[in-house]
């Protein structure tokens, strides 16, 4: 089970590398709240509160961004 969450800890950090290399912003939200939510998993694995309270908040600004490149339209 440890390998399970040390590999979502894993693809989300891939997928937030990902993000960084993509131009437009739209895609590149979303690649951060998808990796965040993958690192969220594991850093509840690992019972770090500290890692569990960044990773909300991460993925709560990267929403809320969205949401409001959204509105603007």
């Amino acid at each position: 089970m440890s390998y399970l969450f040390k590999l979502l800890g894993v693809i989300g950090l891939l997928i937030i590398t990902h993000g960084i290399f993509i131009k437009k912003e739209k895609p590149r939200d979303w690649n951060f709240a998808i990796g965040g939510i993958f690192l969220l998993a594991y850093s509840i694995y690992l019972h770090d509160l500290i890692f569990i309270i960044l990773q909300m908040v991460f993925i709560v600004s990267n929403l809320y961004r969205e949401w409001r490149l959204i509105k603007k339209k």
